[in-house]
């Protein structure tokens, strides 16, 4: 007998060399952000958000299919329009695909990492420009900040520990999701060792 998953725990898919193939890729990433934040979603829709052609979205849509990140969305779907909806809440990045025997693989992940990245800078910048569309209370709410630590690699494991378990506590059951001042909220972080001056 297996376990029931969790349900106050995300569904995440763990990157291993062929999935992270078929993954890094700029709008493959894109695609699959605003499926798992927006919900069902045709071609023809996401490539109206994202400013490209249908064509290239269903194309995309299909490979992020053959790797097993997105399926059609069951209870969509009537008329021609294929709905496709993500399959998981998030993905699992294990820094041994860095050190993998296969050029493609390391390459694959530098790729998906710089993309995170890039896609962190876009959605604070985006933050940035339309903080005033949002009341005082959100504003106020708002965070951006950073700190400089003195760590070994042990308590640096042991602080991201410590701020992933946090960030889960928040973690909202979809039953209260629906509360009128609840809103989706995004929540990065970073941690990296930097030269000394």
């Amino acid at each position: 007998m297996t376990d029931s998953p969790d349900p106050s725990q995300p569904q995440l898919h763990s990157l291993d060399a062929r999935s992270l193939r078929g993954l890094a890729h700029p709008m493959r990433m894109q695609l699959l952000n605003l499926l798992r934040r927006g919900g069902p979603a045709t071609a023809s829709q996401l490539a109206a958000k994202l400013g490209e052609s249908s064509g290239a979205t269903s194309y995309h849509l299909r490979q992020l299919a053959s790797y097993g990140f997105v399926e059609d969305a069951p209870d969509r779907g009537k008329g021609r329009e294929r709905w496709w909806q993500a399959v998981h809440e998030g993905v699992r990045f294990e820094s041994a695909l860095l050190q993998d025997s296969d050029p493609e693989v390391r390459g694959a992940a530098d790729l998906f990492l710089h993309e995170v990245a890039n896609q962190h800078t876009q959605e604070l910048a985006t933050w940035l420009g339309t903080r005033d569309d949002w009341s005082q209370e959100w504003r106020d709410s708002s965070d951006m900040s950073d700190w400089t630590l003195h760590l070994t690699p042990e308590t640096a494991r042991e602080l991201v520990a410590k701020m992933h378990d946090l960030v889960a506590s928040y973690r909202t059951p979809a039953s209260d999701a629906g509360t009128p001042e609840t809103e989706q909220v995004r929540i990065h972080t970073h941690l990296m060792p930097v030269p000394k001056n």
